[in-house]
């Protein structure tokens, strides 16, 4: 059993340097919108699948599917195996894959089968980086599958280990390492996974019900933040309240987002909780920001009107710890429905993918809106957005969109039809595979790169243990009192809703200088799995850790002391 005395050890560290030469790009008072950066790069024309949901696993391998009621894919099963199931509305035996494994190192794909369908569901991964995915469509909706990362492992169904149905439903580790998947269509309740004697039941959430607009709903897959006390941000169509789960309490109902706009799927914005600083502080403060998505009404004009009404074009920030918390408006420079949004490793914000007019759902967008923006929070008001080049592929509905180990964002998935159309829609179905490299992987930075040379890549990590880390930079120029060191944790990505995507900025001391291009700095883990929620196994009860992301080599697991060991990223990325 967990205590908050047990061992804290976090299986991968990300740390990030901001260096003076970078860092004063972003710091002036500059106009950012009309500005440009960043890198395209095709990684394959062809993964088989579209990638409609995608986590990245601890083996550097990222895992995506689609559906499985959508006909035969362009990929087949191995070894002559098939899916046989008389429940699916497509074909009854497919030959062929509906989930992939991408491995980042190789950049090739393997095909994996899942038997029942995991169309529009949630997930998240677990101390021992399994991914454990949940609900989905038709005989799916009641489903828990779990994936093991493994060269040779596939997916395992476990069953009906959901009381509920869930189909768009968000998930979220909490303090103890369960998750809590709440909401879905038709289902107004939250409930446990794994389940304990007291758990085993849904937990009624009127909130939900009380957000959903009849025949456009525009509250699925809600945005659930773990806040710095414990409790749960959960922000459905335009309102938010903060949930104490344990006793299914609201202790704080938000205001209404300025605008009074849906930001949830259909209309499908996308938020992000914002880096998390000062952590050995008495308060920490927290701030959610929420961008894009499609006025009210908007799905309904597309859907049965053909009339696409143009995308939001504003972000909504608060600070969900103040005691009387009110939304700050921003303008974005490009308006932006499904865009997904995506914290880099500096702090800094991505916001990619989408359409410019219409909303979520079958072919019910218009105008793709191919270039990303920056987000930097820390910069003054009105000089926050960056526009960021092109890429060449419009990523519409379904698309995807996960961090790497090595700083790069893969983008994939858009626009899945029936039958993997890829003629005659104005949207044909996309199975290629993107990556976009922010301008801190410019090869004109490399030597402002730092390179970590201790701690080793095998080492255990202590909740609230202060460390020192040592590093290498060639460059000069080196502002030490604008270094920081981050954690970053993958998330779950899918309908634009990033799930347990969260980034830890480290309390540190002042940098010294070691040797002619060696340095040092000591930090302090978080001291609580409130900041960094660990990711508990349904299968072992392990000590909590911080799922974060390495380059390299990542922690094998240890079942004699029952302990994870940290992997350190070797190659940081910068402001």
């Amino acid at each position: 059993m967990m205590t908050k005395k047990t061992t804290l050890v976090f299986n991968i560290i990300t740390i990030i340097w901001q260096l003076l030469l970078l860092l004063l790009l972003s710091c002036h008072d500059l106009n950012l919108a009309n500005a440009a950066g960043g890198k395209w790069d095709l990684l394959m024309s062809n993964i088989g699948i579209s990638a409609m949901h995608m986590q990245l696993l601890n083996n550097d391998r990222v895992i995506m599917y689609d559906r499985t009621d959508f006909g035969a894919s362009n990929i087949s099963l191995p070894n002559g195996k098939c899916r046989n199931n008389p429940k699916d509305l497509a074909l009854k035996v497919d030959c062929t894959a509906h989930s992939v494994e991408y491995d980042v190192s190789t950049n090739s794909i393997r095909p994996l089968m899942v038997q029942t369908d995991v169309w529009c569901s949630s997930g998240s991964a677990t101390s021992d980086g399994t991914l454990v995915q949940t609900g989905g469509f038709n005989d799916g909706r009641n489903m828990v599958r779990t994936f093991k990362p493994c060269s040779t492992c596939d997916w395992q169904e476990i069953g009906t280990g959901l009381i509920q149905g869930r189909w768009y439903s968000a998930n979220q580790i909490l303090p103890d390492g369960r998750q809590i998947i709440i909401g879905g269509r038709d289902a107004f309740n939250y409930e446990f996974y794994p389940k304990t004697a007291s758990t085993n039941k849904v937990f009624s959430l009127p909130f939900i019900q009380q957000t959903n607009v009849p025949k456009e709903e525009n509250n699925l897959y809600p945005f659930v933040f773990l806040n710095v006390d414990g409790n749960l941000f959960i922000f459905a169509n335009n309102r938010a309240i903060l949930l104490d789960y344990t006793t299914n309490t609201i202790v704080k109902t938000y205001p209404q987002i300025l605008g009074g706009d849906p930001r949830n799927y259909p209309s499908t914005g996308s938020a992000v909780l914002l880096p998390l600083k000062n952590l050995q502080a008495q308060t920490i403060q927290a701030e959610v920001l929420v961008c894009g998505g499609a006025p009210i009404g908007s799905y309904l004009k597309a859907a049965r009107a053909n009339t696409f009404v143009g995308a939001l074009n504003t972000c909504g920030r608060i600070t969900i710890t103040d005691p009387n918390p009110q939304w700050t408006m921003e303008t974005m420079p490009l308006a932006r429905t499904m865009g997904d949004m995506v914290i880099l490793p500096n702090g800094n914000v991505l916001i990619v993918n989408g359409a410019a007019a219409g909303t979520a759902g079958w072919g019910i967008a218009r105008n793709p809106v191919l270039s990303p923006v920056i987000y930097r929070p820390d910069n003054p008001s009105g000089s926050r957005f960056e526009v960021q080049n092109p890429n060449a592929i419009p990523r519409m509905y379904h698309s995807t969109t996960v961090l790497l180990r090595d700083g790069r964002v893969i983008v994939g998935g858009s626009n899945p039809n029936e039958l993997y159309n890829f003629t005659r829609v104005l949207f044909p179905t996309d199975l290629s595979l993107e990556a976009f490299s922010p301008s801190y992987l410019d090869s004109n930075s490399a030597n402002l790169r730092p390179q970590i040379i201790s701690p080793a890549s095998q080492k255990n990590i202590k909740y609230g243990q202060r460390v020192n880390i040592r590093f290498t930079l060639s460059g000069s120029l080196l502002n030490t009192n604008l270094i920081k060191v981050t954690m970053v944790a993958p998330g779950f990505n899918t309908h634009s809703n990033t799930m347990n995507q969260r980034m830890l900025v480290l309390s540190s001391e002042k940098v010294k200088k070691t040797g002619i291009f060696t340095y040092q700095i000591s930090s302090i883990f978080p001291n609580s799995s409130k900041l960094a929620p660990p990711a508990g196994d349904a299968n072992v009860r392990s000590p909590p850790f911080f799922s974060t992301l390495s380059l390299r080599r990542f922690h094998s697991r240890d079942l004699r002391n029952n302990s994870f060991n940290i992997q350190v990223w070797k190659v940081l990325s910068l402001a």
